[in-house]
């Protein structure tokens, strides 16, 4: 962490955790690992540090969806019943339009990005150039030939 980010409470990497897991659960044949399987706490903490304007969008989130949690359960979302755990979601969700379209950019920005998920999906885990994939060839004459017709310029 840069020594200007305090990075997120344990409360709030908690919260973030869960959240992750309810977003994105191991697909039920196991070939799709669970987002929460994948680091995907560090990998959102990088980004808020990377783009800070995230920051406090993401710090509400976690904070109204702990207050939520704490009603329920004073220690917390790790010793949250599953149902009680929906609950707050559905109650958090109800009025929340900031929060979770930021949050999940974040979370499957990660997740299809992971090179096990990658794999998973049956492509190669690695950057697209130098290597290349291999595209469909097009026959670019239609939008070509206007071109090449054309006079030079004086």
């Amino acid at each position: 962490m840069a020594n200007d980010d305090p990075g997120f409470s344990a409360e709030h990497e908690q919260v973030m955790a869960a959240l992750i897991d309810a977003i994105l659960p191991a697909s039920n044949d196991g070939r799709l690992p669970g987002a929460a399987a994948l680091d995907l706490v560090s990998h959102i903490e990088r980004s808020v540090r990377q783009n800070p304007m995230l920051r406090p969008v993401v710090e509400y989130g976690l904070s109204a969806i702990a207050e939520i949690v704490a009603k329920r359960n004073p220690a917390g979302v790790t010793g949250l019943p599953a149902t009680e755990w929906a609950a707050a979601l559905r109650e958090f969700t109800a009025t929340d339009q900031f929060f979770l379209p930021a949050f999940l950019f974040l979370v499957y920005g990660g997740y299809y990005q992971h090179a096990r998920v990658v794999t998973a999906l049956g492509l190669e885990p690695r950057a697209p150039h130098p290597k290349g994939y291999a595209m469909e060839g097009d026959d670019w004459s239609s939008l070509l030939d206007p071109v090449r017709r054309r006079k030079p310029a004086d």
